[in-house]
């Protein structure tokens, strides 16, 4: 039996950087980070090619969020900036926390994160009054919720990627 890694809590890891951008960008900050996650999706799929439809698959509902996510909290000019400014050193620290670990070990922990992600949606949503767009939340939620199910779904049928 594989004895996976400790999953740090990425929301307190990455609180610095959320923080580092004004309140009204954080959405926007957060579909950056959806891209992030799609981006390592795809170079999973490259090192694991017999599974590239299911690692393609999580990859395309990374970007589905980012695109509800960015669709629901447009933004001005000087909050993409600050987006912009602080998003590659937030995903420089989520990218290594991955890095001491095989293919097979970092999809387990984006598993785990998939799950975090899902409850920081649930949280965004309970904060909101329109239903309308609690519904796209919830949608990303059962996104999140789904590309963990099928990333522990192919951990659970391999040793190792």
């Amino acid at each position: 039996m594989t004895t996976w890694p400790d999953v740090p809590q990425f929301g307190a890891l990455l609180r610095s950087h959320i923080d580092s951008v004004p309140a009204t960008a954080r959405p926007a900050f957060l579909s950056g980070l959806e891209r992030s996650a799609a981006a390592r999706y795809r170079t999973w799929a490259d090192a694991a090619p017999e599974h590239a439809e299911e690692l393609l698959g999580c990859a395309a509902r990374e970007d589905e969020i980012a695109d509800l996510v960015a669709g629901l909290f447009p933004i001005s000019a000087d909050d993409q900036a600050a987006v912009d400014a602080a998003l590659p050193a937030a995903v420089a620290l989520y990218y290594e926390v991955f890095s001491p670990y095989d293919v097979t070990e970092q999809l387990y922990l984006q598993a785990e994160a998939e799950l975090q992600g899902a409850q920081a949606w649930v949280q965004m949503a309970q904060a909101i009054d329109d239903p309308a767009t609690r519904e796209v939340l919830a949608r990303c939620t059962a996104l999140e919720q789904e590309s963990s199910d099928v990333v522990k779904g192919l951990l659970a049928g391999i040793d190792a990627i």
